[in-house]
């Protein structure tokens, strides 16, 4: 989503978690948390890395620190960020997305303008009615438990959906605190769907299988033609993505 782009992968350094476009070799011995006043906090050798914006890096719940600190426990010699992702997310989540709620919200709402579970192909008629099937149901927890009614439509022509549905799955979102709203916020667009993605927040949709239904008319085409190498590849990244943020949602409640 535009208002939260990809931290740069080339993140960290002895004092911190800040830009550099050097290997930084591992600094620390032992990664572990703390209770402090403001949440959970992870230390490295008693002392706390940074954002990259120079935040102290400070999570709300004693698991969703632990996710981070194992992540920073994990690494060699030199450290990956790209093996970091729930550390991202809480970067995110402090330096972006805490200054940015009302537009994050917002585009989270405009996926629920044009969510893919809301798309039915014209034909054939098998894939109508494999999507009628798995994504009817979903459609119908947003309007039941969610308070969220959405439409359908046939093809790829944009159909409006009700304003105070997406005004709706904004409130939503802007309920949610900042480290929620982060993986709410990328679980979206993975998806493809505002439902799919508040459905694995809620905890009653794991992220593999949001990620199947999202890509249903793919693995329709993929039963008939087949499955290259790299479109595998990178549903499996998308699938380990899915399943990291089904975590993070957990670690979140805890």
């Amino acid at each position: 989503m535009s208002h939260i782009p990809p931290l740069d992968p080339n993140v960290a350094a002895r004092k911190g978690f800040r830009e550099s476009e050097e290997r930084i070799k591992r600094f620390w011995a032992v990664a572990d948390v703390s209770k402090d006043e403001g949440g959970w906090t992870v230390r490295l050798d008693g002392r706390t890395p940074k954002t990259p914006a120079g935040a102290t890096l400070t999570l709300p719940t004693e698991a969703a620190a632990r996710l981070v600190a194992d992540e920073w426990a994990a690494q060699g010699e030199f450290l990956l960020p790209g093996t970091m992702p729930a550390t991202r997310l809480a970067s995110t989540a402090i330096d972006r997305v805490s200054q940015t709620r009302e537009p994050v919200a917002a585009e989270i709402a405009a996926y629920a303008g044009s969510d893919v579970i809301c798309y039915l192909a014209e034909h054939p008629a098998a894939l109508i009615e494999r999507q009628q099937a798995q994504w009817g149901p979903w459609r119908d927890w947003a309007a039941g438990e969610l308070g969220v009614t959405l439409h359908t439509a046939e093809g790829i022509v944009h159909r409006p959906q009700p304003p105070e549905a997406l005004e709706r799955v904004k409130a939503l979102a802007l309920a949610m605190d900042d480290h929620a709203l982060t993986g709410l916020a990328t679980a979206v667009p993975l998806l493809g769907s505002a439902v799919l993605g508040l459905a694995v927040q809620r905890g009653v949709l794991s992220g593999a299988a949001a990620l199947d239904l999202s890509r249903l008319d793919e693995a329709f085409t993929e039963e008939r033609w087949g499955v290259d190498e790299e479109a595998a590849a990178r549903v499996d990244a998308h699938r380990a993505e899915a399943t990291l943020l089904e975590h993070w949602f957990r670690v979140l409640m805890k």
